[in-house]
């Protein structure tokens, strides 16, 4: 294996990678280096997490001039969370060599990357979109580009990139040299490679054998009702370790981070509806481990460098095996150990020994055992209580609705049980005399909760647990304290401002609102009945 020193590099790229303390290449780095120093294109296919970005950064450095101020080299990858890290990774050989680059993603604003452009910039790392939208707008010019790679092409080309790829690659030079790197190679990537590549050095390096072991493959065969059942579950057996957790919809992200959240688990959601600052937000925060979940789209399975991820969990099958790869190979990283799960409703196992087939590893069918504690029903009603922080699209912790805590004892992401079952609820007038309420006042409804959650507190600042106000005010059972009595439930004009979510009435209690011209009459009214 040979090491940088072999290389012919400048000064300053050997400081940069001392400082780095990279000392010998990685495979594909040992392969790709050579051949593109030398000017030639290149089709590099390797694992993820096997140094893809300095195989094609090192060159792409050393060949951009320093003193000429334009845009010189190019790099296109199909995410922001790609984008910024590639553009990291970069720019700390930039650095060494005193270059600058642009950072051309969306969600960012236009104004500091036309910016960067006026200022010379000499290398681009951007996504398609904003690389394409920057052309049309007149605020960048490729036609001096000496460089340009294409990182995750297939993911480019899946994500339906396709034409605007081919509308970059027109406005650059046609003596351009070109290099493709992906960790898999589907057909419409050999297509891209014969219109714009010319005659290619191709590498590709297999996982080795020790990597393959290195995640631990487990599937899970589980009904579709007891998903959420068997996820909770997973996630109590490795409290503590960090968790990536991959759904197919932004939707469906969206709404099982919520599930969660309401269970008490600290969550962060990661799809392409989040703000780019909520998903930078997110995605800082899971790297210092403040959020130890993380649920994403496939938007997080390809390229993200985040150390430590423990497991990763397919709570969804994805499209395609390459999808399933990419996804896999956020645990396990440069040899450390990972487990990826993978969670089977019935209707997805034929789908699921498709894609073995090409794996390369046997992946067993298991049954898991379900942790009574973490067998959870989910509400069709959104309950009121909620005692986790959930990652907003702001970025910040938010506190559950209502802020309320678990209760002692009952353990994170578990949903409060009753011990015994209560017996039947009287009604009429016992229940009435038992609850101290005149026969003829009338009562409100009583809100069936879901089973498994507990009762929501309504109480507020000024508004006893049970309803009770202050001396004088009206009482959430429709009797008044203090000064006034009256049987009938009035409905003040401050409850109506309030906009709190309350159970609905019964029509004996949709009474109209007791005022001053007409209490004596209601009094009477009701004293008559009585």
């Amino acid at each position: 294996m040979p090491s940088f020193i072999d290389f012919q590099l400048q000064p300053a790229t050997r400081t940069v990678l001392e400082d780095m303390e990279i000392t010998e290449p990685t495979p594909i780095q040992a392969e790709a280096i050579p051949a593109l120093m030398a000017g030639r294109d290149l089709v590099g296919q390797s694992a993820t997490g096997s140094g893809k970005t300095l195989a094609f950064g090192i060159p792409l450095v050393e060949r951009v001039a320093r003193n000429t101020r334009v845009v010189q080299a190019l790099v296109l990858v199909p995410t922001r969370e790609l984008a910024i890290q590639v553009h990291a990774v970069l720019a700390k050989l930039a650095a060494g060599r005193r270059l600058s680059m642009a950072l051309l993603v969306g969600g960012r604003p236009y104004g500091s990357q036309m910016g960067a452009l006026r200022y010379g910039a000499q290398i681009v790392v951007g996504t398609p979109g904003r690389v394409k939208d920057h052309l049309d707008r007149g605020t960048l010019a490729l036609d001096e580009v000496r460089m340009c790679v294409l990182d995750e092409a297939d993911q480019i080309l899946d994500s339906g990139f396709g034409p605007a790829i081919e509308a970059i690659l027109a406005t650059t030079p046609g003596t351009r040299q070109t290099a493709l790197f992906s960790a898999t190679m589907p057909n419409w990537v050999t297509t891209l490679q014969q219109k714009f590549l010319i005659d290619p050095v191709k590498v590709a390096i297999p996982p080795a054998a020790d990597v393959q072991s290195a995640i631990e493959q487990i599937a899970y065969q589980v009904p579709q009702e007891q998903k959420m059942a068997a996820l909770c579950t997973l996630l109590h057996a490795t409290q503590g370790e960090s968790s990536l957790i991959f759904g197919r919809t932004k939707h469906g992200v969206e709404k099982l981070g919520k599930q969660l959240s309401k269970l008490g688990f600290t969550v962060g959601t990661l799809h392409g509806n989040k703000s780019q600052s909520a998903r930078e937000a997110v995605l800082t925060a899971f790297r210092l481990g403040q959020v130890q979940t993380l649920l994403a789209t496939n938007v997080a399975a390809r390229g993200l460098d985040i150390t430590g991820i423990d497991q990763v969990i397919n709570y969804e099958l994805p499209e395609s095996s390459e999808l399933f790869t990419h996804r896999v190979g956020r645990t396990g990283r440069m040899g450390r150990p990972g487990k990826a799960i993978t969670l089977l409703a019935p209707s997805d196992v034929p789908q699921w020994r498709r894609m073995t087939r090409s794996f390369g590893q046997a992946v067993a069918l298991r049954r898991l055992a379900l942790d009574g504690e973490a067998v959870v029903s989910i509400p069709s009603a959104r309950p009121e209580a909620a005692g986790t922080q959930e990652y907003e699209q702001n970025g910040r912790p938010q506190p559950g609705r209502g802020g309320k805590q678990s209760s002692p004892g009952q353990e994170r992401g578990t949903c409060a049980r009753p011990k015994h079952e209560s017996p039947p609820p009287a009604s009429g007038r016992k229940r009435r005399q038992e609850e101290g309420v005149p026969s003829g006042t009338p009562t409100r409804a009583s809100v069936r909760q879901p089973e498994g959650f507990p009762s929501p507190d309504r109480s507020y600042p000024g508004k006893g647990r049970y309803g009770r106000r202050g001396a004088g005010k009206q009482s959430s059972f429709g009797r008044t304290t203090g000064k006034h009595e009256a049987h009938a439930v009035a409905v003040t004009a401050s409850q109506r401002r309030t906009g709190r979510r309350k159970p609905r009435a019964t029509l004996e209690a949709r009474v109209p609102r007791v005022t001053a011209s007409n209490r004596v009459a209601s009094r009477s009214h009701f004293s008559h009945k009585t």
